[in-house]
């Protein structure tokens, strides 16, 4: 089979299809009850019903699998999948299901397997030999065969019931470059397509680990800017701490390691010897860095001490990804200060949370909402912890934003972290106050499910790598050479000075693609604005302005480009906050009763309610607002995935009036605050 293997491996490499070819298709299907891949190949003309596909396999149900489920079977996105992909050692954990005329093929006839970015030819006889080799499991199916009619009043129902209730996601203008499913029918599938289309990631060949492409990580440095002159400000010194940890110092604190226990990955082998004791990779750096604190604080005149760490942390143990919100290996900053009084520790974990506050709403134009988590949901072995709490309107969940904790003393006396105490050495030494915070690269997918549509991505100005484009417009077959080379040495000169102005400025002179093209390909990438420049502008000695989020067009004088550029680009961004903070205040109601708590939840909103503060009751407020939906029940149970019931989510600053004797909104003991609570991820 060395051959076809070659052949199989060439598949990234586009072929022209023979004459007489037929096309085939080779699709992955996800089996509702045991979670397991079924792998279809069949003719591109053959109407494949999932029903057919799921019976087959003696499965209740199947359904297109999504990038996520294709890249953890498969390492590869769902749209590159083909039988390249398949192999010898993926014997017994799934079935193939292989349309009838394909096996049953003439040895010479010719199929065309295709992805979105190659097509292979290749003999129906190799293609059967192969599938056979690997030892994969196959059934045939005729697809063609002729069903029992069912009986017509059967029958009617169904067709009555298809009529009233289409579901189909994808969007009737949807372009080959662009996105093909509408952001409120197919919120998942919309999220992946608009960062792998939009170049913000790609998927990597470890499941639930993601590339962040220049486009992404240029908004993590815009950010780590901002954050970074702040936390120095108040005396925040940069270290960096090795990543590995020992399971002695890991889990000296055993309340903090019980919260991530699940989520270690560990290290147990290094090259062919096993290791004496297993080494975890950090999944925060608590127990890291507080052994050296202990070693470096030794008097109240090394108080405060003050540090943080920009870095990637490994959390692995869970079943759902999604790039950027739950990722395997993540960027973050993390900071950890240590402090005499806890007054002083105070006044940092909410300084901090402002600061995390204004990098949403100034940088991202996302509204977020700062409040104090419950008990429950508090930062394990920590004394409180502060939250920013923002909202996605398209699918009506809260997110948490990041994190500032109070540690209290927990850590110091667990690891020795104390200092003579300035009153008098003849008193007991005291142990350190302690502060950790945090925030990582979840922001950028904060900003992309708030801001973007069914273009392509919208990318606040200040974080975008770049903020405009200029695009050469008007150039026809009559152009002159002469009049073209003006237009085009006006755009450059347009983009020049723009970027000597400061803006983050592009020119596309891409002449092998037409005006309208670029247009659709900037959009998809989520540029601010667009700056378009013909012979009619240059006979105005102005351009034309476009704004990414709502087409709102400027003509701006040639001789004002410094001006009022960078204006256009402030009150993009003052609007796209505005409008995001809209959707936010409609959406966060007040509920007192509990019948309508519920209702309430399912119009996407989150909700504030008078709560008593007694965790039993927050698990019955989860438990009791589960959402029934069959297509939230589909998944297996991952208590890191997104929350089915309404959450605590924070406890706001910004509290309304509590009456006095208000009782809690699910049961009968008297409430103590408001808190917000909604579906999140």
């Amino acid at each position: 089979m060395s051959s076809l293997e070659a052949s199989l491996a060439a598949l990234s490499l586009y072929q022209e299809v023979p004459e007489g070819a037929i096309q085939a298709k080779s699709l992955v299907f996800k089996e509702k009850k045991s979670g397991s891949p079924v792998v279809l190949i069949a003719l591109s003309s053959t109407k494949t019903d999932s029903k057919v596909v799921a019976k087959s396999v003696s499965g209740k149900e199947v359904r297109i699998a999504n990038d996520d489920f294709v890249n953890e079977h498969f390492k590869v996105n769902a749209k590159e999948f083909s039988i390249a992909n398949i192999n010898t050692s993926q014997a017994g954990k799934y079935k193939i299901v292989l349309d009838s005329q394909i096996a049953c093929a003439e040895s010479s006839a010719v199929l065309v397997l295709s992805t979105e970015s190659s097509k292979l030819a290749l003999e129906a006889s190799k293609l059967n030999a192969y599938l056979k080799s690997t030892g994969i499991e196959i059934v045939e199916v005729d697809f063609t065969a002729t069903p029992a009619a069912p009986a017509p009043a059967k029958k009617e129902k169904k067709e009555k019931k298809k009529v009233a209730a289409p579901s189909d996601a994808a969007l009737d203008d949807a372009k080959l470059i662009g996105i093909t499913v509408d952001k409120f029918k197919d919120f998942p599938n919309w999220y992946s397509q608009i960062l792998t289309k939009g170049e913000m990631l790609d998927y990597y060949d470890v499941s639930g680990c993601y590339i962040l492409r220049p486009p992404s990580y240029a908004v993590w440095e815009q950010i780590q800017a901002f954050f970074d002159k702040r936390i120095k400000s108040i005396g925040v010194q940069n270290a960096y701490f090795p990543m590995f940890v020992s399971s002695r110092v890991l889990e000296k604190e055993k309340d903090h390691i019980e919260g991530f226990a699940p989520e270690v990955a560990w290290v147990t082998r290094a090259g062919n010897s096993e290791l004496d004791q297993p080494i975890a990779i950090r999944p925060t750096s608590e127990t890291v860095m507080y052994p050296y604190y202990a070693k470096w604080i030794r008097s109240h005149r090394d108080l405060p001490l003050k540090l943080n760490q920009w870095n990637s942390v490994v959390r692995w143990e869970f079943k759902h990804p999604q790039p950027f919100l739950r990722t395997r290996e993540f960027l973050w900053q993390e900071g950890h200060t240590a402090h005499l009084t806890a007054a002083d520790a105070q006044k940092e974990v909410l300084d901090i949370l402002g600061y995390y506050q204004a990098i949403y709403e100034e940088l991202l134009a996302v509204p977020v909402i700062p409040g104090k988590k419950t008990e429950k949901e508090k930062f394990a072995g920590g004394d409180y912890t502060t939250t920013v709490e923002g909202y996605i309107p398209a699918t009506g969940r809260g997110i948490q934003g990041a994190t500032s904790h109070h540690l209290g003393q927990n850590f110091s006396k667990m690891f020795g972290i104390s200092v003579e105490n300035p009153e008098g050495k003849d008193l007991p030494k005291v142990n350190v106050y302690q502060n950790s915070w945090g925030l990582s690269t979840r922001v950028i997918g904060v900003m992309v499910m708030v801001h973007s549509d069914n273009k392509g991505l919208v990318i606040p100005p200040r974080v975008s790598q770049k903020q405009a484009v200029v695009i050469p417009v008007g150039i026809t077959k009559k152009t002159t050479k002469e009049a073209e080379n003006q237009i085009y040495e006006a755009a450059k000169d347009v983009e020049a000075r723009l970027v000597e102005a400061g803006v983050r400025a592009i020119g596309d002179y891409r002449d092998i693609y037409s005006p309208g093209w670029k247009f659709s390909d900037w959009e998809l990438k989520g540029l601010p604005i667009r700056i378009e420049l013909g012979p009619k502008d240059l006979e105005k000695k102005s351009v034309t302005v476009v704004r990414r989020n709502d087409n709102k067009k400027y003509t701006v004088s040639m001789d004002n480009l410094e001006k009022e550029i960078p204006e256009i680009l402030e009150e993009l961004q003052k609007d796209l906050f505005l409008a995001a903070k809209e959707k936010f205040d409609t959406h966060r109601v007040i509920v007192e009763n509990w019948d309508e708590f519920v209702p309430a939840l399912n119009n996407k909103n989150l909700i504030l309610s008078p709560w008593c503060g007694v965790m039993e009751c927050e698990e019955d407020i989860k438990d009791s607002s589960a959402k029934k939906a069959e297509e939230e029940q589909d998944e297996e149970v991952d208590d890191k995935a997104p929350s089915m019931g309404a959450k605590s989510l924070c406890i706001p600053f910004n509290q309304p009036t509590l009456k006095a004797g208000t009782k809690c909104v699910k049961c009968a003991r008297k409430a103590i605050n408001y808190t917000m609570f909604g579906r999140s991820y």
